[in-house]
């Protein structure tokens, strides 16, 4: 798509039916505006032109100067580090020399005054993953503390607020102390930076470093830390003496960095090991256990696999505070990067905790303790299996964004929708609100979701409100509106055709008030121009959340509020949000107050 195509308001066909679907220009300025950290009234909405609302953000630009340091003014000059679209793809043409990325990053944590010596007395748990990591890390964290040690926690990406990725005890850091010492990191990389060619670390590489730096300062006992992308070169990997790693469950993903086969991704998450250091992994196929059994053995460290969940010594069932079949794996990848670090911290040399590579052995079921049970009964992790009940609306919420996870988000949906509807009373309308992002394989995805025989199938973007006050938290210069807006619509065009639709006549309708809206006549599926808007039409003012007064309430055209009969008359809706954390993260803005305070 070219920016002369968006200004004469022209979109190309693409879609695996080459259907053509014309946007209108109103759209993209809508979303192009949401770019820009400013407010926007919603009774006064002013259009400028496409091509002045271009944005160039990238890693060298300076921050804008404020009168203020307050927590606003920290995150929008934290997104001033963000890479933009055009940008990262030429970081992705230009990756050849990979080992040079943690030696930037080596230099990064210097300037910003902290030694990668500092990092060995945060006492690191590592993990790393395709599908789980978090969640492990999350069952990690909460059985440690349970047994009284301080805790930090670093993890990507955020939901709601770009602080929930640094956690002490559990909790997101709170706003002034994120302020604090994001100045405190971010003054002395600014004044550091001339004499280091104008460079100033991107984005997730600044939030690293942040994160350490609060964990040293704040004095946690141990620090489990989550890694980004991959695992040999991901900036986490700076990290020299971790005490133990884990490896979650592989798959394909991020295939443009870490390799196209599972083999290569196995060889990249691989690469967090340390000599001596303890490494667990959950089962896996042949092919990477095979790559990571190789690693071990180079890198020169055990490598132990998990057993079943049921394996461990306990009187009934361990619960867990995750649902999903899936969580049990991560469960007892949890159970054993905490039971090796417990028996480090309670040795008299720890030295003799190090163990080299002897061959992949089968991890010991012990018997997990009190504080164990209670931890893995205990452990939240929202976006991940979550279900939300608002009156005759309830929402399921999983962040899958792989065919691996998309599976597992399909049999939880399905168990625990079947559930609901059993003690519905009455009629239940299903509807997807669904989006992807980056490399994603989007239509094998749908494709899983289509026996979940949903009555409608909405689609949006990635942006929490078309008309709204300044977020910072969860503005994204990484992906161009182009690209937003194409996915959407060729989403659409997926499943209409696995439903079995077909093409259907060009048609393109506009939210009353000008805000404008995509779809096709006689289809169950739309696609929105936000979040907000497309959670609005959903609930049909059902739920008291979304009709709060507060919220804009954008006006939609009769012909689309008559397609939402289904929705007012039925005793239940159940909605599922899926396909990328960032569109549960956005959901959850509106539907979890608490998450924004």
């Amino acid at each position: 798509m070219t920016r002369s195509s968006i200004l004469t308001g022209k979109l190309p066909k693409f879609g695996a039916a080459s259907c053509t679907l014309r946007v209108t220009m109103r759209l993209f300025r809508v979303l192009e505006r949401l770019r820009a950290c400013t407010e926007v009234s919603a009774r006064n909405r002013h259009w400028t032109n496409i091509a002045e609302l271009s944005l160039r953000f990238s890693s060298t630009k300076a921050a804008p100067r404020f009168r203020r340091m307050d927590y606003q003014d920290a995150v929008c000059t934290l997104n001033t580090l963000q890479t933009n679209a055009s940008a990262l793809e030429q970081v992705k043409r230009e990756r050849g020399h990979p080992q040079l990325q943690l030696q930037a990053m080596r230099g990064f944590l210097q300037r910003a005054g902290l030694k990668v010596e500092e990092l060995d007395r945060l006492n690191i748990i590592h993990v790393t993953g395709t599908k789980g990591k978090g969640s492990t890390c999350a069952f990690t964290e909460q059985i440690l503390r349970n047994y009284g040690f301080r805790t930090g926690f670093y993890s990507s990406p955020h939901l709601v607020q770009v602080r929930e990725r640094i956690r002490i005890n559990g909790q997101p850091i709170g706003k002034e102390l994120f302020t604090k010492y994001f100045w405190q990191v971010y003054r002395r990389l600014e004044e550091t930076k001339d004499a280091n060619g104008g460079s100033m670390p991107a984005y997730f590489r600044f939030l690293t470093i942040l994160a350490f730096h609060v964990f040293l300062q704040e004095k946690v006992d141990l620090a489990v830390i989550e890694v980004g992308i991959g695992g040999a070169y991901d900036c986490t990997n700076i990290i020299r003496r971790p005490w133990v790693c884990g490896i979650s469950s592989l798959g394909i993903d991020h295939t443009s960095i870490l390799g196209d086969s599972i083999e290569k991704i196995a060889w990249q998450k691989g690469g967090i090991f340390k000599p001596g250091v303890p490494a667990f992994t959950v089962k896996q196929p042949d092919g990477p256990m095979k790559v990571l059994q190789e690693r071990a053995e180079e890198i020169g460290c055990s490598l132990s696999v998990c057993p079943d969940l049921d394996e461990y010594e306990s009187e009934g069932s361990l619960l867990l505070g995750l649902a999903g079949h899936h969580q049990r794996s991560n469960a007892s990848l949890a159970l054993q990067l905490s039971q090796t670090w417990l028996q480090r911290h309670f040795l008299t040399d720890p030295a003799s905790s190090l163990v080299e590579f002897s061959g992949v052995s089968p991890a010991p079921a012990f018997q997990p303790s009190p504080a164990m049970i209670k931890g893995l009964a205990e452990t939240e992790w929202p976006g991940r299996n979550q279900t939300l009940k608002h009156g005759p609306v309830t929402y399921f919420l999983d962040g899958a964004h792989t065919t691996r996870s998309m599976q597992a988000c399909v049999r939880w949906f399905n168990e625990i929708a079947t559930h609901h509807e059993r003690n519905a009373g009455g009629s239940v309308v299903r509807v997807l609100l669904f989006n992807a992002t980056g490399e994603r394989d989007c239509a094998a995805m749908l494709k899983l979701l289509a026996p979940c025989h949903f009555d409608f199938a909405v689609f949006c973007p990635n942006i929490t409100e078309a008309i709204a006050t300044c977020n910072a938290d969860q503005q994204n210069f990484n992906v161009s509106v182009e690209n937003m807006l194409t996915r959407c619509l060729d989403n659409q065009q997926s499943w209409r055709i696995l439903n079995g639709q077909g093409e259907k006549p060009e048609a393109e309708l506009l939210i009353g008030g000008g805000l404008p809206l995509v779809t096709e006549r006689h289809s169950d599926t739309l696609v929105f121009p936000c979040i907000l808007s497309a959670l609005q039409w959903i609930s049909q003012g059902r739920d008291s959340i979304l009709s709060d007064p507060n919220k804009c309430v954008i006006p939609v055209k009769p012909s689309i509020n008559a397609k939402a009969a289904p929705l007012r008359e039925a005793v239940n809706i159940h909605v599922l949000i899926t396909g990328s954390l960032h569109l549960v993260g956005g959901a959850l803005k509106h539907l979890d107050p608490a998450l924004n305070s």
